[in-house]
């Protein structure tokens, strides 16, 4: 069920109404911020990368959480819709697919390739003839240098705008990988780069070599892990913080309750808050933020998405969609707009809530926050 559907139906959560009726929940959604206007925010990533203020990831335009596969000409359609939207960041992946989201993204931005940022990542241990997945991950800089090549042709570029190591490799040290992309840089094949899901000394690390031009964690109201180490290390380094599932994988929406069921493969199903132990407590977050999006005149994805670019001027997340009616409205949370008083009064509020259950599998968990090993 996608989460109009949810708001027009009125559904229960945790034993309080989320949406008093029908009306209710149609009053929401024509309440939603989005504007025929195009999104104008724009945000620096390292102080010197321009990016609009809400990107687009493309992650599932290959493969749906529910494990469908999405109709590609209408995956094109989105992602040219969303530059004629002001979008100017796409975030994508080798890992995605695999190969097959960068295909996607570069066949879609053909067209208007020099006024967009594109981002992607390397990192997993994938065979580059045959796309096959194999054990572990892989940053060795020769392997490195191969992947880039294959993401040049996949995305029809001469150069990737932003690089990042999807995650740290424990059997490489930093300097090695860096090396490597300064190597790229230089041939002018990447322009910048960054880490995603890394241990804060090994920002340290890369950053003394080459300067970082952003991180990308997960961060939004259901995980806010960042704020205890690594954006308070992005402000002191001046580096971009890229927010990768800013919506709670559909959480944060009203897309999932306490009667969601998960597809054999959907690895939501396998989400620890998510589980029917944890998700009827976790459903509070998702009361306060139907009270402010009635209030606010917007949908609960747009409050959330609202929120994290008034963290801070260099945070800029990066919603993923395949359906065309939630990319115009993510875009729309540009115009969602608090007040001083209103982002006091919501963390106050916000305070009151804690959440329940571990965001990702242990054995996918177990890769994020890595240090690099040491350079011998």
């Amino acid at each position: 069920m996608n989460r109009r559907n949810l708001l027009r139906s009125g559904l229960s959560l945790a034993g309080a109404t989320l949406l008093a009726s029908n009306a209710t929940g149609k009053s929401l959604i024509q309440a939603a911020h989005t504007s025929t206007s195009a999104l104008s925010g724009r945000r620096k990533l390292g102080g010197q990368l321009e990016v609009s203020s809400i990107g687009l990831g493309v992650q599932n335009m290959s493969r749906t959480y529910q494990t469908t596969i999405p109709a590609r000409p209408e995956m094109i359609r989105i992602i040219r819709a969303a530059f004629d939207n002001g979008v100017t960041l796409f975030d994508t992946a080798e890992a995605y697919g695999p190969f097959e989201c960068e295909r996607i993204l570069g066949e879609s931005v053909a067209p208007f390739r020099n006024k967009i940022v594109i981002e992607t990542k390397f990192g997993w241990n994938i065979d580059q003839n045959t796309g096959q997945r194999l054990p572990g991950l892989n940053s060795r800089p020769e392997h490195l240098k191969v992947v880039v090549e294959g993401m040049l042709k996949r995305l029809r570029t001469d150069r990737i705008d932003l690089v990042y190591q999807h995650r740290v490799d424990p059997a490489v040290p930093i300097e090695d990988v860096v090396g490597a992309i300064k190597d790229l840089i230089a041939q002018g094949k990447v322009l910048h780069y960054g880490l995603s899901e890394p241990g804060p000394q090994t920002i340290r690390r890369a950053h003394a070599i080459h300067p970082v031009t952003a991180i990308q964690n997960e961060y939004s109201l259901l995980w806010r892990g960042p704020e205890e180490v690594i954006i308070p290390l992005c402000q002191e380094l001046g580096i971009g913080f890229v927010c990768w599932s800013p919506l709670g994988v559909g959480f944060l929406t009203g897309a999932i309750d306490e009667n969601t069921r998960f597809a054999p493969g959907d690895i939501r199903g396998t989400e620890g808050r998510f589980s029917p132990e944890d998700l009827p407590n976790n459903l509070g977050l998702l009361k306060l933020l139907n009270s402010w999006a009635a209030r606010k005149k917007a949908t609960p994805g747009q409050i959330s998405l609202a929120w994290l670019l008034a963290q801070k001027p260099w945070i800029v997340p990066i919603p993923g969609t395949t359906q065309m009616a939630h990319m115009l409205e993510n875009t729309g949370a540009d115009e969602v707009k608090f007040t001083t008083d209103e982002l006091t009064q919501f963390n106050n509020e916000l305070a009151g809530i804690s959440i329940h259950g571990a965001r990702l599998p242990q054995g996918v968990l177990a890769l994020s926050g890595v240090e690099a090993p040491p350079k011998k």
